[in-house]
């Protein structure tokens, strides 16, 4: 379930009210007049199912309520009632499979803005990673995987490419080329310093690496494997599982093939520096590819659904 507040400028607030009543899957509608005060107007909440929540705010904002009042959306974690048992069971689908597409948006946004906290942590995972490469760690590898950010500007970039918003896919590739430009170049200067106090070494690098060498070796099951973690990525973004989310940082070779073409950078070895940067283009392009299609196909459905709901 989710929970709505709203703030509504008294003449509108008849007709949000005959709205929200008119809308399968919601309860528990409560209305304070004159409750507002900044902007001034009144106050109304209710309880809609998640399944029927995209549909009720595109309609709330079809009366310009985000322009004149206010629309705040929180997820109810847990719900003791009967009446919410009922609106859930009468909204049609499931919750699991809706999309809160204006939620998706204002995510992505947050996740894909270029900051320094972005920056430090795709630095650090980059820096993680090449004491990997360097060492053949396989869990320094996955610990890299998993601190890594940049699953938030390619969200950002599948998300703005669905609902055409090209502002968000600016803010998401700026984000991602910016960041992985300085996260690489940071990792270089990191291994610099590692070499001169003798942690790293050219031949640690071009050694048998049994547990990383895949890193530099890009393939078709580099590709497939990304493909198929862009839409893990993808579907527990818009089903709010982040759960799932961890598992799919830890899959893809992004960060490790920007740690390992930095490292390989600095000892001059071209081939495991053009590799590694191939491997991070293809996992890169398989996100973003398959996180799109992902959503055209969630939006499709659910459109689909809609029709259904209004034919019958």
């Amino acid at each position: 379930m989710l929970h709505l507040r709203l703030i509504t400028p008294s003449d509108k607030t008849d007709d949000v009210v005959r709205l929200i009543e008119n809308t399968v899957g919601t309860t528990h509608l409560v209305v304070l007049s004159g409750a507002a005060r900044n902007p001034a107007g009144d106050v109304v909440t209710c309880d809609v199912a998640r399944e029927a929540g995209d549909e009720l705010l595109s309609r709330l904002q079809e009366l310009d309520l985000e322009k004149q009042g206010s629309i705040a959306v929180e997820n109810i974690d847990l719900s003791l009632s009967k009446r919410a048992d009922k609106a859930e069971a009468e909204a049609p689908g499931e919750g699991a499979d809706a999309v809160l597409w204006e939620h998706l948006t204002e995510a992505t946004h947050e996740e894909s803005t270029l900051s320094v906290t972005y920056l430090a942590f795709l630095s650090l995972a980059t820096m993680i990673a090449a004491c990997g490469v360097v060492l053949d760690n396989a869990i320094l590898i996955v610990g890299a995987m998993a601190v890594g950010p940049e699953f938030g500007p390619l969200a950002g970039i599948c998300t703005a490419m669905v609902q055409r918003a090209p502002r968000l896919a600016l803010r998401s590739l700026i984000a991602l080329l910016v960041g992985f430009a300085v996260a690489m170049a940071v990792t270089v200067g990191f291994s610099y310093f590692m070499d001169a106090v003798g942690l790293f070494t050219e031949a640690k690098l071009e050694a048998d690496r049994p547990n990383t060498g895949f890193i530099y070796a890009p393939d078709w099951f580099s590709f497939v494997v990304a493909v198929l973690a862009g839409a893990a990525g993808t579907l527990s973004l818009t089903s709010a599982k982040s759960g799932a989310l961890v598992g799919v940082a830890i899959s893809v070779t992004t960060v490790p093939a920007a740690a390992n073409a930095s490292v390989a950078l600095i000892y001059g070895d071209a081939r495991q520096t053009w590799l590694s940067t191939e491997q991070l283009l293809l996992n890169l392009l398989g996100i973003i590819l398959a996180g799109t299609l992902t959503l055209l196909t969630q939006k499709w459905l659910w459109s689909k659904q809609r029709q259904r709901r209004s034919a019958a």
